[in-house]
């Protein structure tokens, strides 16, 4: 029962958060000064809304029915296509499938028992995976991060942190271990982005950096975090490094690697550190 309620509520996500992606990103097209033989969207303030605005086709703008907004199914039914205007919807079903599809890995793989304080723990790891499967979405249609997003998700984060060290009894030890998982992933990508100047990494990843530090909450992690990113993103890099499709002055997506290795480490890190310890330092 709980499974098929993590379904239900994950298809329902995920057809926000395509929804929210495009609305933040034409938002701010609509903040920004056109740029020569570029439109603004022809669209208002509040039809842009994403409390208040309707969903519409991104194409031409119509208001969509009900019949059109069932999760996966409406885009098979329409066969990628807007019912009124033919146009490819621009909107996958990835989302849909992606959002159920973390949640119940996360429910079926959670690495303790569920005690009240990880029943918290699972319930905001689930609103930050809403958070992650956007971000990553528009990463990759965007190259950027979206402070719209990344903010609201910190700031979640910060709040478990807090969770943990008072109300649950973490005590000065949680609060070292944070403070040394952010020094980690956050310290390390704005050294790397004052080195470069903001060549080599976003200042997007930097604040995604204190984000992951805060949830992933201990070093160890937080390294095996920036190793799976690393190893991830070379792993899909490189047949187009190869084939030279991917060359040293493309731009490359970042944050879905280290969204990606937060999902792995917090679901299977634990089980990860005690295999290794096992297996090489004898433990």
């Amino acid at each position: 029962m709980i499974v098929l309620i993590l379904i239900v509520l994950g298809l329902c996500f995920g057809s926000f958060v395509n929804a929210t992606v495009w609305r933040i990103h034409e938002q701010k097209a609509l903040k920004q000064k056109p740029k020569r033989g570029s439109k603004k969207p022809a669209l208002t303030a509040k039809e842009l809304s994403i409390s208040k605005g309707r969903s519409m086709c991104t194409h031409c703008h119509h208001v969509l029915a009900a019949k059109d907004l069932i999760p996966v199914l409406s885009w098979v039914e329409l066969r990628g296509k807007c019912r009124y205007c033919g146009k490819r919807i621009e909107d996958t079903p990835l989302a849909e499938l992606l959002t159920p599809l973390l949640f119940v890995i996360s429910y079926l793989w959670w690495p303790t028992t569920f005690t009240t304080m990880q029943t918290v723990n699972f319930v905001m790891w689930c609103v930050a995976l809403v958070g992650f499967v956007a971000l990553m979405i528009y990463d990759i249609r965007w190259l950027t991060l979206p402070n719209r997003i990344v903010y609201p998700l910190t700031v979640l984060a910060a709040g478990v942190a807090i969770l943990n060290i008072t109300v649950f009894h973490g005590g000065m030890s949680s609060l070292k271990d944070i403070g040394f998982a952010v020094l980690i992933d956050a310290g390390l990508f704005y050294g790397l982005f004052q080195l470069s100047k903001g060549k080599w990494i976003g200042g997007g990843d930097v604040k995604l950096g204190l984000l992951l530090g805060l949830l992933i909450a201990a070093p160890i992690p937080a390294f095996l975090v920036l190793f799976f990113a690393s190893l991830i993103g070379t792993v899909l890099i490189l047949p187009g490094l190869i084939t030279k499709k991917v060359t040293a002055k493309s731009h490359i997506p970042f944050g879905p690697f280290l969204i990606i290795a937060t999902i792995i480490v917090r679901l299977f890190g634990a089980g990860i550190v005690a295999w290794y310890k096992k297996k090489f330092l004898l433990y």
